[in-house]
């Protein structure tokens, strides 16, 4: 692939040659343009101060014979008597025109001016080849500084070039140095303004990995120390059943068991629906009813009510389109509900409402929450959201996860989730989900 110093550098020597053509074409006409002229101003000089000239003697034109002399001049008296006439020369026309023309002599194009007097008829000519070379050799004289140039022009333009893309080459190198653990940001100082905001944006990408990367350590880190725990109680109570003297024992020991193997399984589950709940994960998004996501959320949630004798009544006036991930958002009413039945104190009365609201910026959709338990104090809510948080470990038999799977898929749909004190005496939880989410 070529360079992008190379494609300057050749955009750039293409302009200039052309450049320099042009200005370089237009300096060698005007400059024969010129020369003409001059030539032609010393003919009509020459034949001007021959005007009074007389009869030269035989002897004198031979003495003043030049062969290097490229004018010729002849004079002619009006009686048509030829007075003077340049040797060695070709013979002019005897009759000429006043002023300039060109004429052929022995099949030679020759530049002539003829002046007239009421004695004399003076004629002075230039071979027209002669003077093309001469107006030619003064143009290239002209040019030639151009040509000099050029090539240094090219080298400054190559060195320009470069030294314009160094600060680019100095962050290609810093990038191509690094390992792929190093994600601090790429120096930006010293940048041109058209380079900065792809490297400023390259270094906000890094940000947001350096973030992902360390709530994914976070998350591995806290998933180990989680999981250890039901995992040691799942060994201690294989031994205990291995262990059991009667089959009172052995059906309790079955019993702790399958508990133990729940509490796994549920732990599991709630860790890999945070991980695909992840908001830098971009959502599948697709019509739907909010409604029915709804009635499904509850009817998986049945089995914790019976177990805690409670209810989940549904509030909606009927159905509800919407955009979104149809199984995400399912798992965050679900956990909502879950989440209100296990806190909603001795027989939990849990209401769902789900109603579409006009805010600003658009229309919104709210999934609304409410129990009648202790509730959440106001210090402490935003904590709830935090992995793995408990605030009464054990009892609940939770993970600690269903707040902050709630709250990544809300993110992920580019809403929001918040508590607030239910109307019910307990605690209430609002999903809010704009209609037209990212």
């Amino acid at each position: 692939m070529t360079s992008l110093r190379a494609r300057l550098f050749g955009f750039l020597l293409a302009l200039a040659a052309v450049a320099a053509l042009l200005v370089g074409g237009g300096t060698y006409l005007s400059v024969s343009d010129d020369a003409d002229a001059l030539f032609d101003y010393h003919l009509r000089q020459m034949a001007l101060s021959l005007r009074d000239q007389g009869r030269i003697p035989d002897d004198e034109r031979a003495q003043l014979a030049n062969a290097d002399f490229d004018y010729v001049v002849q004079i002619w008296s009006s009686d048509g008597v030829a007075l003077y006439s340049t040797l060695p020369a070709p013979r002019l026309p005897a009759t000429a025109v006043l002023g300039f023309s060109t004429v052929q002599v022995d099949g030679a194009a020759w530049r002539m001016y003829c002046a007239a007097t009421p004695l004399r008829i003076v004629q002075v000519a230039q071979p027209l080849a002669a003077r093309h070379k001469l107006a030619a050799a003064a143009a290239w004289r002209s040019v030639l500084p151009i040509g000099i140039a050029a090539p240094l022009v090219a080298l400054a333009m190559w060195w320009l070039v470069g030294a314009s893309l160094a600060p680019l080459a100095r962050v290609a190198s810093a990038a191509r140095s690094r390992d792929a653990g190093a994600l601090e940001p790429l120096p930006a100082a010293g940048l041109p303004s058209e380079v900065t905001p792809l490297v400023q944006s390259f270094n906000t990408l890094l940000g947001r990995l350096a973030q992902a990367f360390e709530a994914q350590r976070a998350f591995v880190a806290d998933a180990a120390h989680e999981l250890r725990t039901p995992l040691t109680a799942l060994k201690l109570q294989l031994g205990l059943l291995g262990s059991a003297a009667d089959a009172a024992e052995r059906d309790d020991a079955v019993a702790r068991l399958n508990a133990g193997v729940e509490r796994a399984r549920h732990l599991v589950e709630q860790l890999l629906a945070l991980a695909r709940a992840d908001p830098a994960v971009p959502v599948a998004m697709a019509e739907l009813d909010l409604a029915e996501v709804a009635r499904a959320a509850i009817a998986d949630s049945q089995p914790l009510a019976v177990a805690r004798q409670g209810t989940v009544t549904l509030d909606v006036a009927g159905p509800l389109p919407w955009r979104g991930d149809a199984e995400a958002l399912r798992s965050a009413v679900r956990n909502l509900v879950d989440n209100a039945l296990k806190h909603g104190g001795d027989r939990p009365a849990v209401r769902v409402s789900l109603a579409a609201e006009r805010r600003a910026g658009g229309s919104w959709a709210r999934v609304c929450v409410d129990d009648a338990g202790p509730g959440i104090p106001a210090a402490e809510r935003e904590r709830v959201f935090d992995r793995f948080h408990r605030r009464e470990p054990g009892r609940s038999g939770g993970s600690g996860l269903g707040l902050a799977i709630v709250r990544a898929i809300a993110e992920r749909h580019g809403g929001r989730v918040a508590l607030s004190d239910s109307p019910a005496g307990g605690l209430r939880a609002e999903l809010w989900l704009p209609r037209f989410a990212r």
